[in-house]
């Protein structure tokens, strides 16, 4: 009987596995995170916005450190241009803008993650179930979201503040219940897709309910579209949030609100004081930027296409 050498039998004829050569040669993978990462940072303006979110969440963080007055905290000057004891000037009655602009931060962070969370809970719920269902009752939730879609946006949006009342909390659920329309379209077309595949069906065929389905196993592989959107619509809810201030309303004085202080500024002071409009304007058109920015930035890195 003959001894098979057991290094002799792994090796098939024509294939060199000695160091350097053949098998050897074959790269080891890289982990999916490393990989977005990598795509990521070659993304110049990416990074450019990354890093003024940053320094805007650090500012936010601390506003008290930075500021050299309190955002209600009235002066003697009215209406000051920019100068040494204030750098943004002030405004009609009297307050330090780059004080306002520094604590404004913090509120308008605070509305637009907390009503981008709202509305991607909302949204992706509602989409995910009308998706992976299907049938009917996919039909009956995608009519009711093509009504809401039916209503101009600043319409719903000023109904609904006027039952909430006009404060940074109504403004969160203001945006929150009237932004969640387009990510549950987006969501329920990726739940379209991904149910047909495979994994779906051995899912259904090891007896899980729809609910773990839908939440363990079909959510994380649609998560690319989720997070792109949620990061733009962060930009997004700060721009809202300035609009509804300027339309009166969005929060109430003297809360630092970057729209409110738009709105202040154009109540009559547009050509004697246009610092009053400046800073606070480019406050948010830097913000909204960077958003966008990172959200492309982001979308590029998660496009498996793109590898």
């Amino acid at each position: 009987m003959a001894i098979i050498d057991p290094q002799a039998a792994v090796q098939a004829p024509g294939i060199d596995t000695t160091p350097g050569d053949g098998l050897s040669d074959v790269a080891e993978g890289r982990p999916l995170r490393a990989d977005i990462i990598k795509r990521f940072t070659r993304n110049k303006l990416a990074l450019v916005g990354l890093a003024f979110l940053l320094l805007l969440l650090l500012t936010a963080i601390f506003a008290p450190l930075i500021a050299p007055y309190e955002y209600a905290e009235r002066t003697a000057q009215f209406r000051a241009p920019p100068s040494s004891d204030h750098l943004f000037g002030t405004d009609t009655i009297g307050r330090d803008i780059f004080s306002r602009v520094v604590f404004g931060a913090r509120v308008s962070l605070k509305i637009g993650a907390l009503a981008t969370l709202l509305m991607l809970l909302i949204g992706v719920t509602f989409g995910a179930i009308a998706g992976f269902v299907g049938g009917s009752t996919d039909t009956v939730m995608m009519r009711i979201t093509d009504i809401f879609l039916s209503i101009p946006y600043i319409v719903l949006a000023i109904a609904i503040a006027t039952i909430f009342g006009r404060s940074e909390n109504s403004i969160i659920l203001v945006l929150g219940l009237t932004g969640w329309l387009a990510i549950s379209r987006i969501v329920r077309s990726s739940f379209l897709s991904l149910k047909q595949l495979e994994y779906v069906e051995s899912a259904h065929a090891q007896g899980f309910t729809k609910g773990r389905i839908m939440f363990r196993h079909v959510l994380p592989n649609a998560m690319q579209p989720i997070i792109v959107f949620g990061t733009v619509s962060i930009g997004s809810v700060i721009l809202s949030e300035a609009a509804l201030s300027f339309l009166g309303v969005g929060p109430q004085s003297p809360t630092p609100a970057w729209g409110l202080m738009v709105a202040e500024a154009g109540a009559g002071s547009l050509t004697s004081a246009p610092h009053m409009l400046f800073f606070p304007g480019m406050a948010i058109f830097l913000t909204v930027l960077a958003f966008v920015l990172v959200g492309d930035g982001l979308r590029d890195a998660l496009d498996p296409k793109l590898k």
